[in-house]
């Protein structure tokens, strides 16, 4: 059978699922589709043309090769359609966002026929994905004498493909559609086990909300066609939780517009908005496609006639509605006053939706088309010999004198690009910032080598240090989705230069290892910026921050990201921890204490935590700077000392070589490079040049917070609250309770894994249950215990030490990489369950608990349907803990006593954690913003 007879086999059967064609990015279907094209007789002929014209996927993928080569043809008066002009071809090409299609337009541009070479330069002129190869094409021909380069790179100097645009319109009317009550996560926009339909855009866009969320979006935009659908999150913030482009994307598809005719399913423009705003990572998000986040205040906290917040029993604080949002209501967003209006009544202001840089973003279609703009102009200019034009809004550049440098500032100051002043930044300033690691996770990676694709890129930037697709969100099962997709994403990312956890080649086996503490090993600079595809990427070294798969394309494809330097919260510890506390109860305690101090103000959100950590290692340091992503932080710092630091970084190095052995060096040598810079920082500490980051002692922050470790005698949990009769106040990180409030109440499933743990928890479990044996005779398990190891290494580590003898013997069942699960596990028994390393239940994408259980986990999601759905009968829990606490909670089937808990701990040593003895701060030196 043809390809093209199969396509059509698909198309049906994809018609029963109500959906259209999938879109074509294979060249040997797009053949087949033109040579019946060519063909006037062939009955098939009309919907080639449809499916060349319409359905095709642009930037770099194989069919749009074949595709731009065939319009390069017809232009050229090779070839014939009477259907497609030269002037549509070219109208197409300007559509293909770079890679063939701007090859194609080069040559044509360069061509000695007139005819085609101007309106070829014309649509080149539009042009931005343009890379080394192109530019250097453009300026060979420049220097060689031809007007049309010299006419095009005039074009690009002046950003013409950015000032001849239309600007945004004045006012936007939009119509309000409230998504939930309370914090959104984007598990409601882009559920986590439908991960494996990402790539499929219009497949995926059905899960998002309910269907019957969908179904009255689609009735709103019928009742008010000149108004755009705003999803709202009521009482709550917009895109909490992992970083999915994939909910942007689902948003934009349902409630923005077309990006091209001719590209099918790929929308930009959506207006989001929360009563708290937009999380930092999903803002980011929809600036790529172009979008609107709106702050809208629209519940304030009550205050009594003295000015004093209102508390409810709970102590928390009365919100009452400044103005009403209930769907159905129209709205208008005026983009020059930068406020929001119900008819001529002014609402709110919304300035901080529409900075100058933002608006550039919804001007361009997107943050990308602005960040390949700039340096398009920038090479032009400098081809020229010209200064850069003023074109695009001015970064801002904020300094201030006797103000020492945080610790955030000092790493932005560092690697920063293209900085004017020669004064150092502060917070505020928008810096362009040289990217130093980069990671990918399997269940976004798909749409991260999509978004590559289409902003026509082919290598890794030579710049970044070093960079890792993970295999860990797919690590539980692998049944036919994973083993559909994952062999393909792994191709493609280590034929992109990263390092890759799987072979395409066979060579080394499958590694699992969760993505975070991967990153974590090969970040061997405490200045480094590290970028990731997921919330979670924050790492214990240097400055990190989760991002969605296109940003993770972009600092993959460039090297750079560009952001405001955010501001700093100052975490330190005061007291002593108590034998019996595990480091998981200071990081819960941190954050209630956090909201205590502040009235219930997060002062954490949207800014960077900046942990005085002093002498603990990487591996553990990294539970408080993962957690920081549900403090919904921006990012976190550890500020180290000097030992402590030089420790950490041979750790990573040993881990490194590791890899190395294993056989996962790429040509390269990225391995072998991070060594070598591991190698030169810990030289840079012995010797005094470079000493561990530390922030000014007269650094100014946004606040300061203080963890008194004498105040925390209980195992802390962090509680979904699902009962709570206010709505929007279930499912958030911010309850906080003790140990003895949970005093009996069963537990159903527990599991210790994913990010949050490391090799100290594996041992705290082996620890255990050689005393519970010891006091029993042997160790019987009333709830299921699920343990997923967060990397291999530890799992070798725990085998050669003799600590994985005693989790083997009180296992039911054990992981085998020869023979991995082929399906979910949807029911369990009370045994002890010893998982491949991986994310595993956390990520709920394959492993689920049964549904209505309350699950005492380690991990980090407490959000409704995640780790566990509701069932007919009871709401499902997700409760967060230490590991001891899960572990003795399974044996007992419920919470322990304090009695009972402290008697199962005695003798193990939870933590080694004490407060630095002395300031970790330092005298600032007279340094300047480094314009890289």
């Amino acid at each position: 059978m043809s390809l093209y007879l199969e396509y059509l086999k698909e198309i049906e059967e994809r018609k029963g699922q109500d959906l259209h064609p999938k879109p074509i990015d294979g060249a040997d279907l797009l053949a087949e589709i033109i040579e019946q094209i060519k063909d006037t007789g062939n009955q098939y002929r009309e919907d080639s043309l449809n499916f060349f014209i319409y359905n095709t996927l642009p930037g770099t993928t194989s069919a749009a090769v074949v595709k731009a080569k065939f319009l390069k043809e017809i232009i050229l008066g090779e070839e014939t359609v009477a259907e497609i002009t030269p002037e549509f071809a070219l109208e197409q090409l300007s559509h293909m966002k770079g890679g063939p299609s701007v090859e194609a337009l080069i040559d044509l541009a360069l061509s000695d026929d007139a005819a085609v070479a101007k309106p070829s330069a014309e649509v080149l002129k539009t042009q931005v994905f343009l890379y080394e190869a192109d530019m250097e094409r453009l300026e060979a021909a420049y220097k060689a004498g031809n007007a049309i380069a010299k006419d095009v790179l005039e074009s690009y100097a002046q950003a013409e493909f950015f000032t001849k645009l239309p600007e945004i319109d004045e006012k936007i009317e939009v119509v309000t559609y409230i998504a939930a009550e309370g914090d959104i996560s984007t598990d409601l926009l882009s559920p986590g086990n439908q991960a494996h339909s990402r790539s499929d855009r219009e497949l995926h866009g059905k899960c998002m909300i309910t269907p019957e969320a969908q179904a009255e979006i689609k009735a709103l935009q019928a009742k008010h066609p000149n108004a755009k659908v705003m999803l709202i999150a009521e009482k709550g913030t917009m895109g909490v939780g992992s970083s999915r482009m994939s909910g942007v994307n689902n948003v934009a598809l349902w409630a923005g517009k077309q990006a091209s005719p001719y590209i099918p399913f790929v929308n930009f423009a959506p207006v989001v908005a929360g009563t708290n705003g937009i999380s930092p990572i999903f803002l980011t998000t929809v600036g790529v496609t172009g979008g609107i986040g709106l702050d809208l205040k629209n519940w304030v906290k009550k205050v009594d006639e003295n000015g004093n917040t209102v508390v409810d029993a709970n102590g928390d604080a009365v919100l009452e509605q400044a103005y009403s949002v209930e769907t159905g209501t129209v709205l208008t967003i005026d983009t020059k006053k930068k406020k929001l209006y119900n008819g001529d009544k002014e609402l709110v202001d919304v300035s901080s939706a529409f900075t100058p840089q933002q608006v550039e973003f919804m001007k361009a279609g997107g943050s990308y088309a602005v960040v390949f703009g700039k340096k398009l102009q920038t090479f032009a200019a400098e081809t020229l010999g010209m200064p850069i034009p003023a074109v695009f809004a001015p970064a801002k550049e904020i300094s201030h004198d006797d103000q020492g440098l945080t610790a955030v500032e000092k790493i932005f100051n560092k690697n920063a690009v293209g900085v004017s002043s020669d004064r150092p930044l502060h917070a505020g300033s928008d810096v362009r910032v040289k990217v130093n690691i980069v990671g990918s996770q399997d269940t976004t990676g798909l749409m991260t080598s999509q978004e590559l694709e289409s902003m026509a890129a082919t290598v890794i930037s030579p710049s970044v240090d070093g960079a890792y697709q993970s295999g860990c969100h797919t690590a539980s099962v692998w049944d036919s989705k994973a083993q559909a997709n994952i062999p393909k994403l792994m191709s493609f990312m280590n034929k992109f230069g990263l390092i890759t956890a799987r072979d395409p080649k066979g060579v080394y086996p499958p590694m699992t290892d969760v993505i975070h503490k991967v990153l974590n090993d090969i970040t061997v600079d405490d200045t480094a910026i590290i970028i990731g595809g997921d919330s979670h990427t924050r790492m214990s070294k240097g400055v990190a921050f989760g991002a969605d798969s296109g940003t993770v394309a972009l600092a993959l494809a460039t090297g750079e990201a560009t952001m405001p330097i955010p501001d700093s919260v100052k975490v330190t510890f005061k007291g002593t921890m108590k034998d019996h506390m595990d480091f998981r109860d200071v990081v819960h305690a941190t954050q209630a204490q956090m909201l205590k101090q502040f009235g219930g103000e997060n002062v954490f959100q949207g800014r960077v935590i900046e942990v005085h950590i002093g002498t603990l290692l990487a591996d553990q340091a990294f539970t408080f700077t993962d957690w920081t992503a549900e403090m919904k932080a921006k990012a976190s710092i550890c500020i180290s000392q000097d030992e402590t630091l030089i420790q950490s970084l041979e750790l990573a190095k040993k881990r490194i070589q590791i890899m190395i052995n294993k056989g996962m060096e790429n040509e390269a040598k990225t391995l072998h490079g991070l060594i070598a810079l591991a190698d030169k920082r810990i030289a840079g500490i012995k010797s005094g040049e470079q000493p561990a980051l530390s922030p000014d002692n007269n650094a100014k922050y946004y606040a300061e917070v203080v963890v008194d470790l004498d105040e925390i005698v209980e195992p802390m949990i962090a509680d979904p609250d699902v009962n709570n009769d206010d709505v929007s106040k279930r499912y958030t990180h911010d309850v906080i309770r003790q140990v003895s409030f949970y005093e009996n109440k069963p537990v159903d499933l527990g599991f210790v894994g994913s990010c949050m743990v490391h090799k100290g928890d594996m041992q705290i479990i082996a620890q255990m249950l050689r005393n519970i044996e010891k006091q029993n005779g042997s160790v019987a398990f009333k709830a299921p215990l699920v343990v997923a190891p967060p990397t291999y290494n530890i799992v070798d580590e725990l085998k050669a030490e003799g600590d994985w003898e005693i989790l083997a013997k009180y296992a039911g069942f054990e992981f085998d990489d020869s023979k991995p699960k082929g399906e979910a596990r949807t029911k369990y028994e009370n045994i002890l369950y010893l998982e491949r390393p991986g994310c595993n239940l956390c990520m709920g994408n394959q492993e689920k608990a049964e549904p209505g259980d309350t699950v005492l986990a380690t991990s980090t999601r407490l959000f409704q349907g995640r780790v566990v759905a509701d069932s007919a009968e009871k709401k499902g829990e997700s409760l967060l803990g230490s590991t001891p606490l899960v572990v003795l909670s399974t044996v007992l089937g419920r919470f322990p006593t304090m009695d009972e808990y402290k008697a199962a701990v005695e003798g193990i040593k939870l933590t080694d954690f004490a407060p630095p003895l002395e300031e970790m701060s330092t005298a600032p030196e007279l340094i300047s913003a480094v314009n890289v």
